[in-house]
């Protein structure tokens, strides 16, 4: 049987609708999972009840994060902000982190888990990071590839890649900081953002800052083989649940 993918959903600022970008739903059911569209709900037994029915949980990207999650006020430079998907969000989470289920989350998703773990992030990198910095909001097709990234020698994202450097897009303007206990920074742009995290007691609890789901719309070989590894990841948790 497929293991069951939920899918974190990107809801509008009123809370008036959700929505899912279909190739991150693509990117799931190409690499054999099951993908289930999730609800931004605020029940905490309603929430770890989504988390027992799941094999593995995909965070997705979206709008900026709630600085009062990590202690701060909100920068000049924050964008939007959707505070009911990130307290959905962290405590889904921390349940799956609890329950040792594998976590696949890109972009805000990366942030999003390394927050949830006890991390914190730059509000925007441009103006917070006192160097030059690459381009990280590609002007450019979303499938495109902009800037590389320098992968952490024996780590997980090496082991599924085979890679000491990839080759990445780019569509943000914030990033991880100060990296959660428990958790390793494992890729870096050449500039020195964080690219990658991973947990380092966790089964599989990877966070990526950029966009796979695109990536492998234009049938990238690196990104096919890390939904790949989330997916088995998840049919092995799977088959222990049963």
């Amino acid at each position: 049987m497929k293991p069951i993918i939920g899918i974190t959903t990107s809801i509008e600022v009123e809370n008036t609708h959700v929505t899912l970008s279909t190739a991150n739903v693509q990117a799931i059911t190409r690499t054999g999972g099951l993908p289930f569209a999730l609800a931004n709900l605020t029940n905490e037994q309603d929430i770890k009840a989504i988390g027992d029915q799941l094999d593995g949980l995909y965070v997705t990207g979206g709008y900026d994060i709630n600085p009062f999650l990590f202690g701060e006020e909100p920068h000049p430079n924050l964008g939007t902000i959707t505070p009911a998907r990130d307290t959905f969000e962290i405590a889904l989470i921390r349940y799956m982190l609890e329950k040792n289920k594998p976590i696949l989350a890109v972009c805000r998703g990366s942030q999003v888990l390394n927050i949830a773990a006890g991390g914190d992030m730059y509000q925007d990198i441009y103006d917070q990071i006192n160097h030059s910095l690459l381009q990280h909001q590609q002007k450019a097709p979303k499938g495109h590839a902009s800037h590389f990234v320098k992968v952490k020698e024996n780590s997980l994202l090496q082991q599924i890649t085979g890679k000491e450097q990839l080759l990445v897009n780019s569509r943000h303007h914030q990033a991880n900081r100060r990296i959660a206990p428990g958790f390793a920074s494992v890729g870096e742009a050449t500039d020195g953002v964080n690219e990658a995290i991973e947990s380092q007691t966790h089964r599989f609890a990877l966070g990526l800052q950029w966009h796979p789901e695109n990536l492998l719309e234009v049938d990238d070989e690196d990104s096919r083989r890390i939904y790949e590894a989330f997916i088995q990841q998840s049919k092995e948790a799977k088959h222990e649940a049963l």
